[in-house]
């Protein structure tokens, strides 16, 4: 244990009903070379007996912050967040296992790049090391995101340091003063886009991301939720329109809905080559389910409306860049419809 003052990064797990997965994830973060780590996890009402678990087998080494019923990621993040001790946060998912140089890494770059808010580790596959699971994330227009590199080789085309639009979810590294004053993850998402979410408010504020390829996440990809579940689907299709009320610039926001139009397009050409995301889940589900999911993930936007043109109202008010910077988003770190439809 440390004193607060001593503590650089307080790494703060969420689990809902993963006690599988928890022995690889925090043995990975006790490894850790950099010492002064704090580690917390908030479990979200889990029924398989995670919490008594951790307890049993990890002692005093792991703060567990226990909700009765399943709050949502971001939620649980926050709680974290608000009794965390650490200078910096470290928000990791529970399928995951980190390198132990990982946190060194990433805390000696945000010691180093102090115009960054985040910080993205290198995410490979837990069970093909070689395979890329995501190095931060591009951004399509109409606020969909998905991982930059995914399902590429690992060959080094990524090894270079350098400035990215976002950092996924799964392992990110935040600095405290950057969350004062953008605030923290969006509540009203539960799971999915919270990152996106955070990500762009953090740019419209002026506070960079920085890729740190020498900080090595391995990721259990979607164990929770599952690859195409109906249940992720209709949360990430709800939750892009939120935050894209929320966050883009007035010329994207315009062009949105014709944007989506064309995204919807190329995935449903995606599902006829049974390739892509939706071909995929199409393939495990099915084309009806896939339209109905859509369906009720439109109806849900529709009616949160209101509450996100509440949001974006506070949130704009908090720009210090200039639209022409913020559409340079998709200049620079955007993705293709051929990547939307063919890629998984």
């Amino acid at each position: 244990m440390h004193d607060g003052d001593d503590i650089t990064v307080s790494a703060i797990v969420v689990n809902w009903n993963g006690r599988e997965h928890l022995e690889v994830c925090l043995q990975s973060l006790l490894r850790q070379t950099l010492t002064s780590v704090e580690i917390i996890l908030v479990d979200n009402g889990s029924s398989d007996g995670s919490v008594h678990f951790v307890q049993q087998r990890f002692g005093p080494a792991v703060r567990v912050l226990a909700h009765s019923t399943n709050l949502g990621y971001g939620r649980a993040l926050n709680t974290g967040i608000a009794a965390a001790s650490g200078r910096y946060i470290f928000a990791l998912n529970n399928d995951t296992e980190i390198d132990p140089g990982c946190l060194h890494a990433l805390a000696a770059a945000a010691d180093r790049v102090t115009h960054a808010g985040s910080f993205a580790p290198k995410i490979l596959f837990y069970r093909d090391r070689t395979t890329i699971d995501n190095v931060g994330h591009l951004l399509y227009p109409d606020g969909l995101s998905r991982g930059r590199g995914r399902l590429e080789p690992d060959r080094g085309q990524y090894d270079s340091e350098e400035e990215i639009l976002l950092a996924s979810g799964c392992a990110v590294l935040l600095r405290r003063a950057m969350l004062a004053e953008v605030g923290l993850f969006d509540e009203d998402l539960f799971a999915y886009c919270e990152d996106t979410d955070l990500g762009l408010r953090a740019q419209l504020a002026g506070w960079r991301c920085q890729y740190v390829p020498t900080a090595v996440v391995y990721h259990k990809y979607s164990a929770s939720a599952g690859d195409y579940s109906p249940l992720k689907a209709f949360l990430v299709e709800r939750n892009r329109v939120w935050v894209a009320i929320k966050c883009l610039p007035t010329p994207l926001l315009v062009l949105s809905p014709f944007l989506t139009v064309l995204r919807l397009t190329a995935q449903a050409w995606g599902t006829l080559r049974r390739r892509g995301a939706a071909g995929r889940f199409a393939a495990t589900n099915s084309v009806s389910e896939l339209l109905t999911v859509f369906a009720r993930a439109t109806s849900a936007a529709a009616r949160g409306l209101p509450r996100a043109w509440q949001k974006r109202r506070v949130v704009q008010r908090t720009r210090r860049i200039g639209r022409r910077h913020a559409v340079r988003w998709i200049t620079r770190h955007g993705m293709g419809l051929r990547e939307i439809a063919l890629k998984d």
